[in-house]
C-alpha cells in the first residue's frame, strides 16, 4: 500500500544539490515511484522529483489530469530522465512548486520537449511533452539538477522568497 512521503521545503540544501542517477529498476523503486505519487496526489500537485522527499535520485513522477470525480489518474513515471530536444517556441505558464508552498510566479520555457527516460518497467522510452505537460517534465527535471523555478525570476524576488522561508524555519524551530 503506497504511503505519503514528507515533502522537504526550501531552504534544505538537498533541493540544491545534483540527483544520483539510477542503477538499477526493481520492486523497491517501484514501491517508493508509488509512495511519490500518492505524495503528489496527496498534495495536491502535478509532478514531483524524488529529491522533494529527500531522496536524491534521478526519478520524477507527473500527472496533469484535472481531478475531477470521474476522469481517471494518468500518472507517468520517469526514471533518469533526459531533455534531448527542446521546442523553439517558448510558453509562458504560473508554476508553482511543493518545496515552495504558496509561491507562484510566471516562468518562461520552451512549448515542447523530447525527453528520453527508464519507464517503471525498466525499459528504455522518449516521450514528446507539449504545453502544459512540458513545463512539469522541465521543472521536475530541474529539481534533479538543483534548479528550482524561483532561480528564472529576479535575483530581488528569489531573494525575498528564499529569506521568507529562512525566516520561518527559524521561527518554527525556535517554537518547539
Amino acid at each position: 500500500m503506497p504511503k505519503t512521503l514528507e515533502i522537504i521545503s526550501i531552504p534544505d540544501p538537498l533541493l540544491r544539490g545534483p540527483s544520483t542517477p539510477i542503477e538499477r529498476v526493481d520492486d523497491e523503486l517501484r514501491d517508493f515511484l508509488d509512495d511519490m505519487l500518492e505524495t503528489m496526489y496527496e498534495a495536491p500537485g502535478v509532478g514531483l522529483a524524488a529529491v522533494q522527499v529527500a531522496n536524491p535520485i534521478r526519478a520524477i513522477v507527473m500527472d496533469i489530469t484535472t481531478r475531477e470525480e470521474d476522469e481517471p489518474k494518468n500518472p507517468i513515471c520517469m526514471i533518469n530522465p533526459k531533455i534531448i530536444e527542446l521546442g523553439p517556441e517558448p510558453r509562458l505558464h504560473e508554476e508553482g512548486c511543493l518545496s515552495i508552498p504558496e509561491v507562484y510566479a510566471e516562468v518562461e520555457r520552451p512549448g515542447s520537449a523530447r525527453v528520453s527516460y527508464i519507464d517503471r518497467e525498466g525499459k528504455q522510452a522518449e516521450m514528446l511533452c507539449e504545453g502544459f505537460l512540458a513545463t512539469v517534465v522541465q521543472h521536475e527535471i530541474d529539481h534533479l539538477d538543483g534548479k528550482l523555478f524561483i532561480d528564472f525570476l529576479s535575483r530581488l524576488k528569489r531573494d525575498m522568497i528564499v529569506r521568507k522561508f529562512v525566516k520561518a524555519k527559524k521561527a518554527s524551530a525556535t517554537a518547539i
